[in-house]
């Protein structure tokens, strides 16, 4: 079992319950889904390379990724409808609590001039969105065998109602938000 899951049991249940007065446990928010997702202008010019972006996700998230893929044709952008366009992962259960404390604990703190990520990434409905602009930050990825730096995207869905429930929710379970 993994440290977030165990936290989450025991003290951010408690807190959570305490705080907003859930009557019952079953009203406490939880974690739904991790999605990861990289996509990236590369990948009209060159199809290759949803192969290292793939290879990349998987690396980072343990699970094999699902390829993107264009729904309809753009001529500006040089896009044909079913053209792969880059890669996401849905993590659930263990592997999502795996992947949360990985990013909260080492990959987060590797980003350069980190203060804490923002608060304006909620939805309004308690979901977050965080955007990092290099894959690199995590520990799994090598450096000398990438081709290039990109970004990902990672929403973290919750239970939660608003967005406040959520920041309460992310910040008990380790999320290092701006002061």
């Amino acid at each position: 079992m993994s440290r977030l899951r165990e936290l989450y049991s025991g003290k951010v249940k408690g807190d959570m319950q305490t705080k907003f007065g859930y009557k019952n446990v079953n009203q406490i928010p939880k974690l739904e889904k991790i999605v990861v997702n990289c996509c990236t202008s590369d990948c009209v010019v060159n199809g290759k390379v949803v192969d290292s972006v793939m290879s990349d996700l998987q690396t980072i998230t343990g699970q094999k990724p699902v390829v993107a893929r264009a729904r309809k044709s753009v001529a500006g952008f040089k896009i044909r409808e079913g053209q792969a366009l880059g890669a996401s992962v849905t993590l659930r259960g263990e592997r999502m609590f795996e992947f949360l404390d990985r990013l909260v604990s080492l990959a987060l703190p590797r980003v350069r001039d980190f203060r804490g990520i923002s608060k304006k990434g909620f939805d309004g409905k308690g979901n977050y969105t965080l955007g990092l602009k290099e894959q690199i930050i995590f520990p799994e990825i090598e450096y000398d065998k990438i081709d290039k730096v990109r970004g990902l995207g990672i929403s973290i869905v919750t239970t939660a109602s608003s967005n406040e429930e959520g920041r309460e929710l992310l910040t008990l379970m380790g999320m290092p938000f701006q002061k």
